[in-house]
């Protein structure tokens, strides 16, 4: 390996100089690359060194661009038969935020520090969450490429181990999962009160309140919400049983994950609401409990727009300019969430986090205690204390 400078005279006669750096790849190859200034050379020749002592090196002659390697990636997620939803989320992610910034750079020459200003150049137009999932979205782009022997390191996870480490990580992990806030994110329950009075009361409400119910009081996902059917729910024993679920294009196949496929028991109150419904609803070709007009599968947005959002306004639950506070379906299930882990003296049901787990259909428990872990009693509380410590000292 060697950086020499190299002279020659230009087509009118003229001086050039630029700087060469030459090294034998792993293969026994004879490889160079052109700079305009000696740092620039000698900056490559050490990192060079160090991918073949590591054995990551990939010449530029046989990597290819982001583009070309997201190309690749959807395909192999489409040959994996992944659900469409999620390959479609991967599209867009591609397509609007990855190909735009960093789609022309080839694999080769994509750096720990390009990663970094990708990520702050999205910040300037696109909210927390998307900038989080573009980035996971890169990181499993260059994965694959990285199987594929396009790439000789993961710049993204390489990324992430550093961040990992001492306060970097804390500080990632607030900015990137901001933690969920009762009557900001979940609704209050003097809030939720007010919405299942209401829910009587709005328009087309045999149609909504029984469904609305539902997601309260089970936390079911959108997607397995629209995809209940009656096989699923147990009125005599009063559970339901979550086995498949309807995905954005309309189609019916079985939850997300194994640990989607769970029985979730039914208050009593649910258990009425749903045998009245069943009784007026009549059945659909699918089974469905909660089918739209024509017998099919419900819309999300028409769940959303017809239903949730007038409860909220009907219960007084609405921001300043008089709109719903809650704006998505997933605030129910944030709701159901907290109900379970709240104590009984507050009205909630005190669950530990495993059974939480459960109830919810998370993978697994960390999952969980992500999301909703700062939720939980911490034990710390005075007055439990004080009692504790009264009862050791009798």
């Amino acid at each position: 390996m060697s950086v020499r400078k190299r002279i020659w005279k230009g087509p009118r006669g003229e001086p050039c100089e630029a700087w060469v750096a030459t090294y034998t790849d792993h293969e026994g190859k004879r490889r160079l690359r052109t700079f305009e200034k000696k740092r620039e050379a000698d900056a490559f020749h050490a990192s060079v060194a160090g991918e073949l002592r590591a054995g990551i090196h990939v010449p530029d002659s046989q990597s290819v661009t982001v583009a070309e390697a997201g190309r690749l990636w959807l395909q192999g997620c489409e040959a994996a038969d992944l659900e469409r939803t999620t390959v479609d989320a991967y599209r867009q992610h591609l397509d609007l935020h990855i190909v735009p910034l960093i789609g022309a750079v080839k694999l080769s020459r994509l750096t720990v520090p390009m990663v970094r200003s990708f990520e702050d150049k999205l910040r300037l137009d696109r909210s927390p969450a998307m900038v989080r999932k573009a980035r996971i979205s890169l990181g499993a782009l260059l994965a694959d490429a990285e199987e594929r022997g396009l790439v000789g390191q993961n710049v993204v996870h390489a990324r992430a181990r550093r961040r990992r480490r001492g306060k970097d990580a804390q500080i990632a992990a607030r900015q990137s999962n901001g933690k969920l806030k009762i009557g900001v994110d979940i609704p209050a329950p003097d809030e939720m009160r007010a919405i299942v009075a209401a829910l009587a009361h709005i328009p087309d409400a045999a149609r909504w309140r029984p469904l609305l119910l539902t997601a309260i009081f089970t936390g079911l996902r959108a997607s397995e919400l629209r995809g209940l059917n009656w096989d699923g729910v147990d009125l005599k024993r009063g559970e339901l049983h979550v086995r498949q679920r309807a995905d954005r294009h309309g189609t019916i196949g079985r939850p997300k994950s194994e640990a989607g496929e769970r029985t979730i028991p039914l208050p009593p109150m649910l258990v009425s609401v749903l045998r009245e419904h069943r009784l007026a609803s009549g059945r659909n070709d699918l089974d469905l409990v909660f089918a739209n007009g024509r017998g099919s599968i419900e819309h999300r947005n028409t769940i959303v727009y017809a239903g949730l959002q007038p409860a909220q306004v009907a219960a007084g639950v609405v921001n300043d300019a008089g709109e719903a506070k809650y704006k998505g379906l997933h605030s129910l299930r944030h709701f159901y969430a907290s109900w379970c882990i709240n104590r009984k003296v507050d009205g909630g049901l005190e669950l530990p986090p495993k059974m939480v787990q459960q109830r919810m259909g998370h993978a697994s428990i960390a999952i969980t205690m992500d999301v909703y872990g700062h939720l939980f009693p911490s034990g710390d509380d005075g007055a439990e204390l004080a009692a504790a410590e009264r009862a050791l000292h009798a």
